[in-house]
C-alpha cells in the first residue's frame, strides 16, 4: 500500500492548533529582518488549508496575520491580506493538490507563497517602504521546500494505528 493510499486518523483539533501556535511562536521569535527567511506560519497555514479546509479557514489566517502585523511593526493589514489569500488558494486547490506527490504539491504551491510574499512586498512599497532586495525571492523557494517536511510532520499523529496490533496494516 502507497503511503498517499493510506487511511488516516481524524485530526486531533488540539493538534492542529497547537502546531498553528508552535509555528506562531518560530515566527516570533526575534532573528531579525531577513528578506530570505521562510515563513513558518504560512506553511502551516497553507497545511492545514488543504488538509482541514473547513476548519482552518480565512477567519484564522486573518487574525494570525494581524497578530503578525502587529509583532513585526508593519502596516497593519499586510500580513493578514497574505495569509488570507494564501488560505484562500489552499482552499481553491485542496481536492486537486492531494493527488500528487510531495515534490508535486510543493512545485504547485510555490506559486502561493510567492504570491504571499509579493502582497507584503507591494503594500510595504506603496506606503512608502524600501524595496527589500532580490533575497526575496529565496523566500518562496525554501518555504516549498519545506512543505514535504511538514506533510511528514503534521500527518504523523493521524498515521498511527488507533490500537496497535500486528495482525492489522492500518
Amino acid at each position: 500500500m502507497r503511503r498517499a493510499n493510506q487511511l488516516l486518523l481524524p485530526v486531533n483539533p488540539l493538534f492542529m492548533w497547537g502546531s498553528v501556535l508552535v509555528a506562531l511562536g518560530l515566527n516570533l521569535l526575534p532573528l531579525g529582518r531577513l528578506p530570505w527567511l521562510p515563513d513558518v506560519l504560512a506553511v502551516v497555514l497553507v497545511f492545514w488549508g488543504v488538509h482541514q479546509p473547513r476548519r482552518m479557514g480565512m477567519a484564522p489566517a486573518f487574525v494570525l496575520g494581524l497578530l503578525m502585523d502587529v509583532h513585526q511593526g508593519a502596516l497593519l493589514g499586510q500580513h493578514a491580506l497574505a495569509y488570507s489569500l494564501l488560505s484562500f488558494g489552499a482552499i481553491a486547490i485542496h481536492r486537486r493538490l492531494l493527488w500528487f506527490s510531495l515534490p508535486s504539491q510543493a512545485a504547485q504551491i510555490l506559486p502561493l507563497f510567492a504570491l504571499a510574499h509579493l502582497m507584503v512586498m507591494l503594500v510595504r512599497l506603496v506606503a512608502g517602504g524600501t524595496f527589500p532586495g532580490w533575497s526575496l525571492l529565496l523566500a518562496p523557494v525554501i518555504e516549498a521546500a519545506l512543505w514535504p517536511l511538514a506533510t511528514v510532520v503534521l500527518l504523523a499523529p493521524q498515521r498511527r494505528a488507533p490500537d496497535r496490533d500486528k495482525n492489522r496494516p492500518l
